[in-house]
């Protein structure tokens, strides 16, 4: 299991890293192992970002959280209406991750492949928060965010713009008060779609601006102009740099948390 403060961006941006970003170009990738460990949202996001290493397609094996997930968005799961290798398929290669000893990590300006431990960022400044997108936009991205942030106040000088990767998921955390959270917190909710991710609208940086993002890419002047700087991690990570106007490892306020400071 993944260790708290630890999600599956992390996972993702770690695999990235080993694989590099060409390291599975016109390649499928597929999940083993303990997938049934991890939501179909985290999955989502895992497989989101297969194309980040080059991927034409990832897979997950389908199990009973898909079949409720599909329920759920009233789809019906066909028998063998889904892909999957077969028995005796021989792969190109393996990469063996053990999820209980992975820590947040954050990928580097520029390359979505030169990943490294948040420590090595820890304390850079950042002008700009993005949490959500395609990528970590879901209903559970927000509400992870939303219990660090609860009763906080993010940074001054520091913008947290939180962008629902649809309207489904924007009504849903409107309803259940996640929204009322990140707003209090002095978040500017944006409307579902691309938005700043790509430098379309609302959050585009500025020159020499600095921005910590939940999105999938952070090529240069992939938010604008070409001299900001992009850095990617997972909305827990996005939270605790809102919080700090730094780059923080979540994991020093779940532990304050905990004892209550």
């Amino acid at each position: 299991s993944l260790p708290p403060g630890t999600t599956a961006k992390d996972l993702v941006l770690e695999l990235i890293g080993r694989l590099g970003s060409d390291g599975a170009s016109y390649r499928a990738v597929e999940y083993h192992g303990s997938t049934a460990r991890l939501t179909m949202e985290e999955r989502i996001t895992i497989a989101n970002m297969g194309v980040e290493m080059g991927a034409k397609a990832a897979l997950f094996p389908v199990d009973e959280s898909t079949r409720l997930f599909l329920d759920g968005a009233g789809k019906e799961l066909k028998d063998n209406a889904f892909e999957w290798s077969d028995d005796d398929a021989e792969f190109e290669r393996e990469v063996s991750l053990d999820l209980g000893e992975l820590g947040p990590v954050v990928a580097l300006p520029g390359r979505v492949d030169e990943v490294v431990p948040i420590q090595d960022t820890a304390g850079v400044h950042v002008d700009q928060v993005l949490l959500g997108t395609c990528t970590n936009g879901r209903l559970s991205d927000l509400r992870s965010a939303a219990t660090l942030l609860e009763g906080k106040r993010i940074a001054p000088g520091t913008r947290l713009l939180v962008l629902p990767a649809s309207r489904r998921i924007y009504q849903a955390a409107a309803s259940d008060g996640t929204l009322a959270i990140l707003v209090g917190a002095g978040a500017t909710v944006l409307p579902p779609g691309c938005g700043p991710c790509l430098g379309a609208h609302q959050g585009v940086l500025a020159p020499g601006e600095v921005c910590l993002s939940t999105a999938n890419r952070n090529f240069r002047g992939r938010m604008g102009t070409p001299d900001s700087r992009i850095y990617l991690g997972s909305p827990l990570t996005a939270a605790a740099t809102a919080i700090n106007g730094v780059i923080t490892d979540p994991r020093e306020m779940l532990e304050a948390g905990k004892s209550g400071s």
